[in-house]
Order: structure tokens, then C-alpha cells, then sequence
């Protein structure tokens, strides 16, 4: 055998690699008991003096049923509706991670504006002003058909009307939906 024969290609090499990662972190994982299955007490009510509200998921207009586990006004975890008319009990990937999307920190809370390269918390009054003051000034200097307005799969059929209503009265027809983008 020479050796270019004897020579580890890359293909190989980062399969093995990963192959190697995969076993070290699933040893590190048992080892420590890191991941372990849910005692009854613990499936029954982890956080005890919390309080499961009904509510409905908001990432959608489906609008399928959730039950919220919040103590002293924080969401802590999240049950899919049994009894949901719309769900039936079921939930897409999307609904399923819900609270992860509430509880992230990459979440925007408050309007920001970067300023000189780094971002600032605006008041939401300032941001409106902004925001309806740029629309005046684009729609003064090249036209109501400047702008184009989008809606989301998160509003409901009334809140899409309010968002047609709104580009009527801006005078302009360029309205579309964030699907068919």
C-alpha cells in the first residue's frame, strides 16, 4: 500500500469525526443523568401554585388551542388543548415550540432604532411618528405606489381587512400576503 492509498479522505474523515462527536456527547449525556424520563409528581404539576390558562396560539390565524402554565405572571410551560374545537389536541411544530419563541432572547419587546451603528430602544410613540413620517415622505416625493403593504398568516380576516382599508386610503393597490413571498 503507498501513501496515497493509506490517505484519510475528507468525506471519510468528517463522517468519523462527526460519528466520534455523536458517541462523546450521548456518553456525556448518560453519564450525568442530564436526560431522564418525568416522575408522575413532576407531569402532574411541575410548578406547584401555578395557575393553566386556556388561551389560543398566536402564531398562526388558526387559531389552535393551548393551555398556559404561568406562575406569578411567567409563562413556565405549555399543554396542547384537548378539548380545542379548532386542534382537537394536536398542535404543528410551530405551535408546539410557542413558549420557546415567547421566552427567547433574541424576542424583540420594544421598537429599536440603530444609531450610529448600535441599537437603541425607541419609545413606541417616537417609532409610529417615525415610521408614518417616512410613509408621508416616500408617498409625497414618488407616489402612493411607492410603498407596497404585506399581511401575515398571523392576522385574522378582520385585521387583513384594516390592513386593505389601510392601503386604500394611502392610495395604492400593492398589497399581497407573506405566503407568497
Amino acid at each position: 500500500m503507498n501513501a496515497r492509498e493509506s490517505r484519510l479522505g475528507r468525506r471519510s474523515f468528517l463522517k468519523l469525526g462527526a460519528l466520534a462527536g455523536a458517541i462523546g456527547a450521548t456518553n456525556a449525556l448518560g453519564a450525568n443523568e442530564a436526560i431522564r424520563p418525568a416522575s408522575e409528581a413532576e407531569l402532574k404539576e411541575a410548578y406547584p401554585g401555578s395557575l393553566k390558562i386556556k388561551t389560543i396560539c398566536t402564531h398562526c390565524s388558526v387559531g389552535c388551542g393551548v393551555i398556559a402554565e404561568v406562575k406569578d405572571g411567567v409563562w413556565l410551560r405549555q399543554e396542547v388543548a384537548q378539548d380545542h374545537p379548532i386542534s382537537a389536541g394536536g398542535h404543528c411544530c410551530k405551535g408546539a415550540d410557542l413558549i420557546d419563541k415567547y421566552r427567547s432572547t433574541n424576542r424583540l419587546k420594544y421598537p429599536m432604532e440603530k444609531v450610529g451603528g448600535k441599537w437603541k430602544k425607541v419609545e413606541w410613540n417616537a417609532a409610529l411618528d417615525k415610521v408614518a413620517g417616512k410613509l408621508k415622505e416616500l408617498r409625497e416625493a414618488h407616489g402612493p405606489d411607492s410603498v407596497m403593504f404585506l399581511g401575515s398568516a398571523k392576522v385574522s380576516n378582520e385585521q387583513s381587512y384594516y390592513i386593505r382599508k389601510f392601503a386604500a386610503f394611502f392610495g395604492t393597490n400593492n398589497i399581497d400576503h407573506q405566503a407568497r413571498i
